[in-house]
Order: structure tokens, then sequence, then C-alpha cells
């Protein structure tokens, strides 16, 4: 990457702010902002190999299969976790994690533009197809939206609504459920996922509505 693209552009935050966000905590509990910031950039990372990995053979998932759902939250000790939060601290100055998120972010966002949405790709031992990948992706990069900002006072870039609508969907789907009405679209993705705890009055309906939650994705 040439070292011009790494200084930070005119009128971006100061240094001090920069580093005091990224040493906040994510909404993903044990990773600071930073650590969060680094895997995003092994997520861009894995959507550029995956659309450039072909398969000829049927799908086995679709975008909401592709989520397997476990019965607990993440320990932190899958060695993925802890190289991330490794290779985050290796960075040092975060304006280089921002701007390697930002490249590279950027490079698989072109590449999902170009490519066939019917064409077959593999991934984690699955088939499924494009349109289908970056479907998952969707639900993907919302949740971590919500948790990128959880933390940091004063955010004003939320998730899009047709992501937060798009990715309660899936949800419910993979849930096997509806939640209720009364939940909002945050309300669904951070409940159903066991980022927040539910109110008493939420407890209650999820309860009457027989929604399975917490889930767990990976």
């Amino acid at each position: 990457m040439h070292a011009a693209r790494l200084r930070p552009p005119p009128g971006s935050r100061p240094r001090s702010q920069t580093l005091t966000d990224f040493a906040r905590p994510s909404g993903c509990a044990g990773w600071l902002v930073r650590d969060l910031v680094c895997h995003l950039v092994i997520d861009a990372q894995d959507v550029l190999i995956t659309l450039a990995t072909p398969a000829v053979t049927k799908p086995t998932v679709d975008a909401v299969t592709y989520w397997h759902v476990e019965d607990h939250p993440p320990t932190g000790e899958d060695p993925l976790d802890a190289l991330t939060v490794r290779l985050a601290a290796a960075y040092g100055d975060p304006h280089l994690l921002r701007f390697h998120l930002d490249d590279i972010g950027s490079a698989a966002g072109r590449a999902a533009e170009l490519a066939d949405p019917r064409t077959r790709v593999g991934t984690r031992d699955e088939v499924l197809t494009v349109d289908d990948y970056l479907g998952a992706y969707v639900l993907e990069w919302t949740l971590h939206h919500l948790d990128l900002i959880a933390h940091l006072p004063g955010a004003r870039i939320r998730p899009p609504e047709e992501s937060m609508a798009r990715s309660r969907a899936m949800l419910e789907q993979i849930a096997g459920s509806a939640y209720p009405t009364s939940f909002t679209d945050r309300d669904v993705l951070l409940v159903g996922t066991g980022r927040i705890a539910p109110t008493d009055a939420q407890r209650a309906e999820l309860r009457d509505a027989a929604v399975r939650f917490p889930l767990f994705l990976v």
C-alpha cells in the first residue's frame, strides 16, 4: 500500500480523539473498537477471496442457512478471535488501521458490484450464489455497524434503514418466528443476538410470542 494513502485527509479527527475512540469498548463483548475494525478488515479480505473462488457444484446454503447458531456467546478463545486482537494492537497508529479498512473495504465493495449475482462461489466448505453470499453480509455488517457505534457518544452515521429492515427479516427467518411488532429493527438486532438484555416488558412480549433468543451467530 502506498504510504501517501495512509496519511490522514484534511479535516480528519484529531489523533488524540481517534486514539480515544479506538480504545472504547465495542458492542462485541471483549473487543475494543480497534479490534472490531481489524475484524472488518479480515471480513473484507474474505469477501475478496470468496468472490474470486468460483464453484461449479450446486449451492448448499443460502443467505439465511449460511449462518450457524451457537448456544453460547463467543469466549474469545477461538484462535482467529485471539489473532484479531493481537493484530489490531500491532497496528499501533489507529490511522493505519482505519485507512487499511478504507482501502480493502472499498475494493471489496467494487468487487461486489462487478460480480454476477448468479455466480456460485465457495466459502467455509459451502457453496452459495454471490447474491446469497453478499446477502449474508448485509446482516454481518449491519450488526457490526451497530457494534462500532455502541459506545461512541455522538456517533451520527447509523446503518441504513433498508439494511436494518433486511437484517431483521433474516434474523426472524433464522429464529423461525417474527419478533413483536413493538420492537424496532434495532431492538430486534441487538436483543435478538444477545448484544443487549431485553427490558422486563420486552422479555414478556418475547415469551408470549415464543421467539427464540438470543441467537449467537457464527
